[in-house]
């Protein structure tokens, strides 16, 4: 069995109606926001056109884009961006989490209303459905103050095909966002280094200052009274 028919074999062994996977992207860059996605797979013959699937850090951007369009059009999904302004106000872990909760609300929400009359048990009402849902999460944390049952999934990415198609539509999705804020200040070359601090992109801040998109509790190291002076704001 090769590991793409082995993320998916991981799915199925969950014993529920409804399976949600989520994961984020953007936790460790110091500008722009954080992102969570969710996906749930309506049936998994979507394996057929996924053979490539797989942890989104492990893909080429071409690969990505590729399925992007593919677990886009053919599962329940959503993406949920937390700005910079929340991310300073509530730190990153918590950030991240509300948009993974957000995220797999949207995907429970929309999938009762899509599912609900072709899930297993037809005449199931739909409070019972409840106890047929799962949500994966990729990580080490639980999904704070959610109403769903949940479970994590260390390296998750690699392991579940919900999730690592979560994963995909979360790092496509900021890498898109990510290339709109480098038009608007190209000088950081966001393009390419996706808001991480290379050494690219701290010299620029050294240089050019900071913007509204740079998370400044991630700058301590970098930042002094002459820095923030120049920033683009």
């Amino acid at each position: 069995m090769n590991s793409n028919s082995c993320i998916f074999e991981f799915d199925k062994t969950f014993d529920v109606d409804f399976l949600v996977g989520t994961d984020e992207a953007g936790r460790g860059p110091a500008a722009g926001g954080v992102f969570a996605a969710a996906v749930h797979m309506n049936d998994f013959e979507i394996a057929k056109e996924l053979t490539k699937l797989n942890d989104s850090k492990k893909l080429s951007a071409k690969v990505r884009e590729e399925l992007y369009d593919i677990i886009l059009n053919n599962t329940v999904n959503s993406v949920v961006c937390v700005e910079v302004e929340d991310i300073e106000k509530y730190n990153i872990l918590n950030c991240s989490l509300k948009a993974m909760k957000l995220s797999c609300e949207n995907v429970i929400n929309k999938g009762y209303n899509q599912q609900a009359k072709t899930l297993c048990h037809p005449a199931l009402e739909l409070q019972n459905i409840h106890k047929k849902i799962l949500t994966i999460v990729d990580g080490n944390k639980l999904i704070r103050n959610y109403d769903y049952p949940q479970q994590y999934i260390i390296k998750g990415d690699s392991k579940s095909a919900s999730i690592a198609a979560a994963s995909i539509l979360a790092k496509v999705t900021r890498d898109r966002y990510m290339q709109k804020l480098h038009e608007e200040y190209p000088q950081y070359n966001w393009a390419k280094n996706a808001g991480y601090l290379t050494k690219e992109h701290i010299e620029a801040i050294k240089k050019y200052g900071i913007t509204k998109y740079h998370r400044k509790s991630f700058l301590k190291n970098i930042l002094n009274p002459q820095t923030e002076q120049l920033s683009l704001l």
